[in-house]
């Protein structure tokens, strides 16, 4: 006699937060983030009707693009470049 085995999908839920949580994940405002969205310079979000959402691996995965461990990698003066841009747009 054979037995039925049920498949279990192991992979771990992706969970999703909405902009002012994923602003606080961060440490950013929500404003902030909204901004970056549009510029097209912050985490990947996905649209569902009119909600916005951010997966937290996601988050994560930005963060960690930002990451340098001094102030003279090139990474660095990129982003610190990139901020200057910014807040002369603001």
């Amino acid at each position: 006699m054979q037995t039925a085995h049920a498949t279990v999908d192991r992979r771990p839920e992706k969970k999703f937060v909405m902009t002012p949580e994923a602003a606080r994940l961060v440490g950013l405002s929500p404003r902030t983030l909204e901004t970056f969205r549009c510029r097209g310079s912050g985490p990947v979000f996905r649209k569902i009707g009119g909600r916005v959402l951010y997966a937290t691996d996601d988050l994560q995965a930005w963060l960690d693009r930002a990451a340098c461990r001094s102030t003279s990698e090139d990474r660095y003066e990129a982003a610190l470049a990139a901020s200057r841009a910014w807040r002369k747009r603001a």
